[in-house]
């Protein structure tokens, strides 16, 4: 019993040792982590502005400072500056609570990520991390979901119809996209027995769990983007149907914290992914083995750490550069009808396949390759391929009989059967209208005519 207890301790516990840190100290790391998100911010605003005109050839602010630097500041003082208008049927204080609820929890999440390992800062040895605890990963989700009230309340507290409407919109979506998001990442905790962030990256020394657990991956980046409601998943503030979506009565600094909100969120999904599957603040496998990992850790980790996560910030950017808005219908069916299905297979597969490398469905190896595996693993990997493969097949089968029967016109097509006339496709043939009064009548009426030659009487209509 005490080894359990003492495996259970070594493995949930954070790697992180905050002993050496006294609270000011803290209480500094937590402001250089708030100065840091908000000049990120700034940052990716115009970076995401002149990717975006060097893709489209639609070229945006590019004359207030060296290469419209001051562009971003300009935008904040216009916003500080604005008219700070609360509607007439709003509730005043939902209405100001809800802002000021969706920025706050957007700062929260950041402070579990690891941005490197221990630091020499002020005298003190201490990990450059604000905190971490044996459920870190938890927090995140937990928070996110917290962060969904101010957009609920948002479009509620505006006593208006189209905030409303894209309130609900957002609440469904980031309910349904944090599912499959939580279901991905479970993969990560069974590889890394534990969900304290620092242990998480420590498991990750020798593998980046974007290997092993690439499924899991390709899930979180669907998620992640529609967590954050961006391209092609911000359908929260569809312009088209919903005029601007939750935030279309808000103004001056109450929507600034919308807008803030927004892109904290991007650096925070983006850190949890470096952090959860690319080894976080370590560095690359080449570079890390340099002289017994010289560059692999200290105030080094900041610099790998920021280089992943700017290239997931440029992977928002080039999403939204790159793919139209997709339907409402579209994106939910997404969520509930694949991702999370296909995450839940995943996730029962993985724990098979661990529990064969563990040892729990027998010891015995097989050589391949001049390595050797078990041989469970094996099995199991290999039962995993047969029903993919028969499962795509199906697939298949059935995408192939559907578009041979979408494809098979009818041969005869009526051009006014939805009142008003359709060509045929080819291969069709029309199906002649006969004229009102020419079927209503008993009588026969003779015509020269072979195509509108129809029945003579009503004897012969019967027939």
């Amino acid at each position: 019993m005490s080894s359990l207890v003492t495996l259970a301790a070594t493995t949930d516990n954070p790697v992180a040792d905050f002993s050496d840190t006294p609270w000011w100290l803290s209480l500094v790391k937590a402001v250089f982590l708030f100065v840091l998100l908000l000049l990120s911010t700034l940052i990716v605003i115009w970076f995401e502005r002149r990717v975006i005109g060097r893709m489209q050839q639609r070229p945006g602010p590019n004359r207030f400072g060296p290469w419209g630097i001051f562009q971003s500041a300009a935008d904040g003082v216009k916003l500080a500056f604005k008219e700070d208008v609360v509607p007439a049927k709003a509730d005043k204080f939902m209405f100001i609570l809800a802002p000021t609820l969706a920025g706050a929890m957007a700062f929260v999440s950041f402070a579990i990520i690891p941005i490197s390992n221990s630091v020499w800062m002020f005298g003190h040895h201490t990990p450059l991390q604000l905190t971490d605890t044996p459920i870190a990963v938890l927090l995140v989700l937990a928070v996110a979901g917290v962060g969904t009230y101010g957009i609920v309340l948002a479009g509620w507290a505006s006593g208006s119809t189209y905030p409303l409407l894209g309130g609900l919109r957002s609440s469904a979506q980031v309910i349904s996209y944090e599912i499959a998001m939580g279901l991905s990442l479970v993969v990560v905790f069974m590889y890394a027995k534990s969900m304290s962030t620092s242990q998480i990256v420590a498991a990750q020394s020798s593998l980046w769990f974007a290997i092993p657990a690439f499924f899991s991956l390709i899930v979180y980046v669907i998620t992640m983007v529609g967590e954050t409601n961006r391209l092609p998943f911000d359908l929260a503030e569809g312009e088209g149907e919903l005029t601007g979506g939750f935030h279309t009565e808000y103004s001056s600094m109450k929507f600034a914290m919308f807008y803030l909100g927004e892109y904290v969120n991007m650096f925070t999904v983006a850190g949890l992914a470096t952090t959860m599957f690319f080894g976080g603040w370590q560095a690359p496998p080449g570079i890390s083995a340099i002289n017994n990992g010289m560059f692999n850790g200290g105030w080094w980790g900041l610099l790998w750490f920021g280089i992943k996560l700017w290239l997931f910030m440029f992977f928002f950017v080039w999403l939204r550069g790159s793919l139209p808005r997709v339907r409402y219908d579209q994106f939910m069916r997404l969520g509930w009808k694949v991702l999370i299905p296909t995450t839940l297979i995943w996730v029962v597969a993985i724990a098979f396949i661990r529990a064969a490398q563990l040892g729990f469905l027998g010891d015995r190896q097989v050589s391949l390759f001049g390595r050797t595996f078990p041989q469970a693993t094996m099995f199991v990997v290999g039962v995993i391929a047969l029903l993919v493969l028969l499962a795509a097949w199906l697939f298949d089968s059935r995408q192939a009989r559907k578009a041979a029967v979408d494809k098979a016109p009818p041969a005869e097509v009526d051009p006014f059967a939805g009142g008003h006339p359709v060509p045929p496709l080819p291969g069709q043939r029309l199906r002649e209208p006969v004229p009102a009064l020419a079927a209503a009548s008993p009588t026969h009426i003779a015509t020269d005519d072979p195509i509108t030659t129809g029945p003579t009487t009503a004897e012969e209509s019967r027939d």
